[in-house]
């Protein structure tokens, strides 16, 4: 593959393995790291903390309504995502950002020459062990099951949602759960491995 873009966009939904994938990339490519978690966090995690009143309330909510309110709140974060891609191109400054709220319904409306973007998936069972070992090893995991179990699934639904949308953008999509893949990628991105 060329050199990529000055700009690489990592997408995917909850627990696909974005940060880890995103931290080993941008270091190898001595690149800026930036995470869409730190410009606004959904408040859907239910692990390892929750206020008491933001439990209720989610578990509370329908399947339908969380997933919902976590798409308007990609949405909402999407002009911020802009300006920081645009800022970054205007200087040359190259970076890689990653997060889930880089959906490919708004990816797929940048210059393709601008970025390279990737959306990383997994198959549903895959996703689903993953986020139950992490919810496992919260202590309070036996009081917090339900609203867990609406995070997973919220979370394997959006996977679904946005890597269908993902390859009719023509993203490059990864399945991390393949072996290799996310290797051959690393050096498809950087010659220097």
């Amino acid at each position: 593959m060329q050199q990529p873009t000055p700009g690489i966009l990592i997408g995917g939904s909850s627990h696909v393995g974005k940060s880890t994938f995103a931290g080993t990339l941008a270091r190898l490519l001595g690149r800026e790291l930036i995470s869409t978690d730190a410009l606004g966090r959904h408040p859907g995690r239910p692990w390892p903390s929750v206020r008491p009143q933001v439990t209720e309330y989610y578990a509370s909510l329908t399947d339908e309504t969380i997933h919902w309110f976590l798409k308007v709140h990609h949405e909402n974060m999407w002009p911020r995502i802009r300006q920081i891609i645009d800022s970054h191109r205007q200087v040359a400054r190259p970076f890689v950002l990653e997060g889930a709220a880089l959906r490919p319904e708004y990816v797929a409306e940048l210059d393709p020459g601008s970025v390279t973007a990737l959306f990383l998936y997994a198959d549903d069972d895959f996703l689903r062990r993953r986020m139950m070992d992490e919810a496992r090893r919260d202590e309070a995991y036996e009081q917090k099951a339900g609203i867990v179990e609406k995070f997973i699934e919220r979370s394997v639904r959006d996977n679904r949602e946005m890597l269908e949308v993902a390859r009719a953008a023509n993203i490059r999509c990864v399945d991390v759960a393949a072996s290799g893949a996310l290797d051959a990628v690393m050096k498809d991105l950087s010659p220097r491995i």
